[in-house]
């Protein structure tokens, strides 16, 4: 049961970016997803720590405002270990979008760890690199 509600977490996480058909992007759910304090990072060239707040804030205005439309990310492939209330998942996603007007695809890899809690398994931090 513990990967069944591991693999909905890590939907829900990759669903709350998608806009495409019109869709109002819920960024916001990763306040819901992620636990308080959690730690965020863009590993590469332009290696970035986020606070969960200072994560959504940017991606919430360009998945609104116009600039990024048609946008969605999916998992491709992942392998999750899960030990006692502790889960690590490591996974490779694709993207694709419109931004600014030019159509786009990409893709990479996202490490996510989980923890058991009382209201169920949320993120307690996520790490990405983007393919170049």
């Amino acid at each position: 049961m513990s990967k069944t509600e591991i693999d909905v977490v890590t939907a829900d996480f990759f669903d709350a970016f998608d806009n495409r058909g019109g869709k109002v992007a819920d960024v916001a759910r990763i306040r819901r997803l992620v636990l308080p304090g959690g730690v965020i990072v863009k590993a590469g060239p332009a290696f970035t720590i986020y606070t969960v707040d200072e994560f959504i804030e940017p991606r919430q205005r360009l998945l609104s405002d116009g600039r990024l439309v048609e946008f969605s990310e999916w998992e491709t492939a992942e392998r999750t270990e899960i030990a006692g209330d502790i889960a690590s998942r490591f996974g490779e996603y694709r993207k694709s979008g419109i931004l600014n007007g030019e159509p786009f695809e990409g893709g990479g890899t996202k490490t996510i760890q989980f923890v058991r809690t009382s209201e169920g398994w949320r993120i307690a931090a996520f790490a990405w690199y983007d393919q170049p």
